[in-house]
Parts: structure tokens; C-alpha cells; sequence
């Protein structure tokens, strides 16, 4: 069962480009690594920006 978690920062991302990234993840690890759709887990977890830093 695999197991994919996705984090992005909180700044507009849609219900429907979520939706895309589950979807386009789920389908390269069926075409890929012959995962089975129907068990596979994809989290999107959303950090807000005052909790990210890049750069320092």
C-alpha cells in the first residue's frame, strides 16, 4: 500500500489542483511501480507561510 504525502504551503492552491495532484500521483505509481490504485494514499498537507522558510 503506498503511502504518498505532499506538502505545499497554504497560498491558493484549488480544490481541483489538489485533486489533479492526487489523481497524476496515484496513476505514475500504477504506471510505474504497478501499484494498485485501490490502495494507494495520497495526503496533501498544507503549511501555513508564517510556519515555512527557505533560504534562512
Amino acid at each position: 500500500m503506498p503511502y504518498v504525502n505532499i506538502k505545499i504551503t497554504r497560498d491558493g492552491v484549488t480544490p481541483q489542483q489538489k485533486a489533479r495532484l492526487i489523481e497524476g500521483v496515484t496513476n505514475l505509481l500504477r504506471d510505474e511501480l504497478g501499484k494498485n490504485p485501490a490502495t494507494t494514499v495520497v495526503i496533501i498537507d498544507e503549511v501555513d507561510t508564517d510556519n515555512w522558510g527557505i533560504g534562512g
